[in-house]
């Protein structure tokens, strides 16, 4: 993960395994205005995408544990409508049928101009997409993933950057159980377990604040495994 959850700026996934050619398209699209965050793997960037509402995906087709038209079509599958713009040297024209018939928005053939990369993903975006999920509700209370504000029944509930960007984590996976490696990858940006009790601290204070503000969710721990959002 190379973006902090905390940026309030539209955000990107690349999956691209080619290092030097993700390290472009991210400069591209960060001196577009964009937070991107890259994937070297499929089974990473389907984890990623399921997990965060990107505005828009940048997703080759050739990677190296599977393909990126397997990652495209598990992502519509499991009902994914961010925009997906595919960037490979595949050029035939079953190749860009079988990418748009299995729900990708674009196509880019590689070589291609950076200008043309950015222009894309800003009409992927125009289109519509992940950012229909501006707003996220989860139980009594509804997170505004632009402002990063919260509030519970119409009230609002003050959080610290780090409490927000764990709380919205949780929400995009209400229900199922979240194990503190992935928090402390996806939240905390760390490969590592540093030692500490640095995710049970925080969720801890988190919920607190949703005890303090009425709410009835609340972080449920799972003995062994890590944590889950409990609706109420």
């Amino acid at each position: 993960m190379n973006t902090s959850h905390t940026d309030s700026r539209m955000r990107i996934l690349v999956i691209e395994d080619d290092r030097l050619v993700a390290d472009l398209m991210r400069q591209v699209l960060e001196d577009d205005g964009y937070a991107v965050d890259i994937a070297a793997i499929g089974e990473e960037g389907q984890r990623l995408a399921m997990a965060t509402a990107y505005d828009a995906i940048v997703l080759d087709l050739e990677l190296p544990d599977r393909s990126g038209l397997s990652v495209l079509q598990e992502l519509r599958r499991e009902g994914s409508v961010t925009p997906i713009v595919v960037a490979t040297a595949h050029d035939t024209a079953a190749d860009v049928v079988r990418a748009l018939d299995a729900g990708a928005d674009d196509y880019l053939q590689k070589p291609f101009p950076n200008e043309v990369l950015a222009a894309r993903v800003r009409a992927a975006i125009r289109r519509g997409g992940a950012r229909s999920m501006e707003r996220v509700t989860a139980g009594d209370l509804t997170l505004n993933r632009v402002t990063h504000d919260v509030q519970c029944q119409g009230k609002p509930v003050t959080l610290t950057a780090r409490q927000y960007a764990l709380l919205e984590f949780l929400a995009m996976r209400a229900g199922e159980t979240v194990t503190r490696p992935i928090l402390l990858e996806y939240v905390w940006h760390l490969q590592f377990d540093p030692g500490s009790n640095v995710v049970d601290v925080h969720v801890a204070q988190l919920r607190k604040r949703l005890r303090e503000s009425g709410s009835v969710v609340d972080i449920r721990t799972v003995r062994g495994e890590g944590y889950s959002l409990d609706l109420g």
